[in-house]
């Protein structure tokens, strides 16, 4: 199973004043250039102007991605702070207003733009991506479906974007409502081989609809670019450590379905039904709520899910080298997600503010401290 171990992890945040926390509506240059100067092609630019990616090597250690990670983290902190500015790791930022974004100057960007056009305005949410490597690339397509019900437990544990538009939502996770606007996004079709998923791409670039297969943007799918089965469903992380954790948490999964060939292989359109009815269920409750189990019937409660799939996953953790960080999916269900966190401190500071705006510059000073902790 060693083909499983390398991975890396890319994570979204977003660029906000320093004093204000409110979100840029222009990439300042001066900050990107000296971070591409001290990160190089570790730090990259996303769709639109107010957001800014970091990428990790290739790793087979999680103590290794961690420790570059955290680097990373604190490199692009130190530069902000040098240009008067901060970086924020949540799904959604609290107060920005999509109609006032830019997108990003490359001709990518502008395409997709032309061809989203309201909708890629409104894209103004961050995300995680973790990338498993495989050495068989021709089971990308059957692990991909067999991940699909363990898709809403991710959501779940990554939920950090309870505001939208300087409004709690109501939901946990509001990223994937807004995400989810886009074509080929949510959960993936159901293919069971590669030449069924190949079609499907050849079928969509041959009716010039996409270009490749970079534009299919499901919650997880194969990567273009690597020989990675790519997750993208997790909200950007405000704590590393829950970054890590759900990292571990898919990195076990994937080893543990190419183990087990049989497990979860008769799903079924009703399968995918759930997952579905899950996956919102994650968004609106975060944690705190309960999953349809198909095989029982019922439901079960999203800390008794994790408790199960943490104990499923222990011998593949620890064959990782990532068993800590997969029990801290456990500390995650005990002390909440950063949308539990934000939530908090918006409450709090409801009763001290003179405005509501001024409770959500709570809310957005904790994220940033947060993110560089």
């Amino acid at each position: 199973m060693s083909d499983t171990r390398r991975f890396g992890i890319e994570e979204e945040f977003f660029v906000v004043d320093a004093e204000t926390k409110a979100v840029m509506r222009r990439m300042p240059q001066g900050f990107f250039s000296a971070a591409k100067e001290r990160l190089g092609d570790r730090v990259g630019s996303e769709m639109l102007q107010s957001q800014v990616e970091l990428t990790s090597s290739v790793h087979s250690s999680a103590a290794a991605a961690r420790n570059e990670l955290q680097a990373m983290r604190g490199t692009l902190g130190e530069v902000a702070a040098r240009h008067g500015l901060a970086v924020l790791a949540s799904g959604t930022h609290p107060t920005a207003m999509w109609a006032t974004q830019r997108a990003s100057d490359a001709p990518r960007y502008d395409s997709v733009m032309h061809d989203l056009q309201m909708l890629g305005q409104r894209n103004i949410v961050c995300g995680m991506h973790v990338h498993a490597e495989f050495e068989d690339l021709s089971r990308r397509i059957d692990v991909m479906g067999r991940l699909m019900p363990t898709i809403p437990l991710i959501i779940a544990l990554s939920t950090s974007s309870p505001f939208w538009q300087a409004r709690a939502t109501g939901l946990m996770g509001y990223r994937l409502a807004a995400y989810d606007e886009l074509p080929r996004t949510g959960l993936p079709e159901m293919f069971k081989t590669q030449a069924e998923y190949d079609d499907y791409v050849s079928l969509l670039v041959e009716a010039r609809i996409i270009q490749d297969s970079s534009y299919v943007w499901w919650a997880v799918r194969p990567s273009r670019r690597f020989p990675t089965l790519e997750l993208r469903a997790p909200d950007s992380c405000t704590n590393l450590d829950d970054s890590l954790a759900i990292a571990a948490l898919y990195r076990s999964m994937v080893r543990y379905l190419l183990r087990h060939p049989d497990y979860r292989s008769d799903l079924s359109p009703l399968s995918r039904a759930v997952a579905q009815e899950n996956k919102w269920r994650a968004q609106r409750y975060g944690i705190h709520g309960s999953f349809v189990d198909e095989e029982r019937r019922t439901t079960v409660s999203i800390a008794d899910e994790v408790q199960e799939t943490v104990t499923m996953l222990e011998e593949d953790a620890e064959a990782l080298g990532c068993g800590e960080d997969l029990a801290r999916c456990l500390d995650i269900c005990t002390r909440g997600t950063s949308a539990d966190g934000q939530l908090t401190v918006w409450k709090s500071a409801l009763g001290l503010a003179e405005t509501p705006h001024d409770a959500l510059r709570a809310v957005k000073t904790w994220i940033a401290q947060q993110t560089l902790q």
